[in-house]
């Protein structure tokens, strides 16, 4: 005997098609950071010791040396800059929140002027903002999600950003590595790799963020390709007067 599924299900199911992507959680701008910082970096490094006359050997040194320092020195870096901005925010909200217990009357008033400036009418304002106050916590995180522009239960973890900026720069910076670590030491290999790396990453984000991959791409290919050349140059013009 056949069953229909009732209508209430295909409806949750394209809610649950429609729900936005988690662009909270703080690993997104780290981990792209790193990526493209370690995949330029390392390109540029190669690009400037091999281009100063280098031995194979030495390239794989420089890079090898270049991914443990800049990894660590990336995940120690986003480490210290997310704590200190969530202390800061803690910090704030303490000041906020001591505002509400000396004046309570005076914060209910700065919301519902929050809401009108939103376009709420006066009378409508006043009567949210009174709803709002009548809970001190809510209150607190209403005002601190308005006036400072975070939520305050939902900072971003400093243990995910050094993570993911720390692993996404080893990945980046890998990749111009490759051919010297796999027993290829082809330094126009290794730029290649790295070009095709930086076209595929920078379309990828592209992507994910809804522009266009092909403009993505193309202005993350350019950037690693100033980069590189710049070093590269450098490498070969300096590598002959420097002993």
């Amino acid at each position: 005997m056949f069953t229909v599924e009732p209508p209430v299900h295909r409806e949750q199911g394209r809610h649950r098609a429609l729900r936005h992507r988690d662009v909270s959680g703080g690993w997104l701008r780290p981990a792209v950071f790193g990526a493209m910082d370690g995949l330029v970096t390392n390109a540029s490094l190669i690009a400037g010791v091999g281009g100063g006359g280098a031995a194979n050997h030495t390239i794989a040194l420089t890079g090898l040396a270049g991914l443990v320092a800049g990894a660590f020195s990336m995940a120690t870096g986003e480490f210290i800059s997310v704590t200190s901005q969530n202390d800061l925010t803690v910090a704030e909200v303490a000041v906020e929140e001591l505002q509400h217990a000396r004046n309570p009357q005076a914060e209910e008033r700065e919301l519902a002027e929050v809401f009108v400036n939103r376009g709420v009418a006066p009378e409508l304002a006043e009567a949210v903002a009174q709803q709002i106050s009548a809970n001190p916590r809510q209150a607190l995180a209403v005002h601190v999600r308005e006036e400072l522009g975070v939520d305050p239960d939902d900072l971003p973890s400093p243990w995910t950003a050094a993570g993911a900026s720390f692993a996404s720069f080893t990945v980046g910076a890998l990749i111009p590595l490759l051919p010297y670590l796999i027993g290829f030491p082809a330094f126009v290999v290794a730029l290649t790799l790295a070009g095709l790396a930086a076209f595929a990453g920078g379309a990828a984000v592209a992507q994910l963020t809804g522009r266009p991959a092909l403009l993505g791409g193309l202005r993350q290919f350019a950037l690693g390709a100033l980069a590189t050349g710049m070093t590269f140059v450098v490498g070969h013009v300096l590598g002959t007067h420097i002993s």
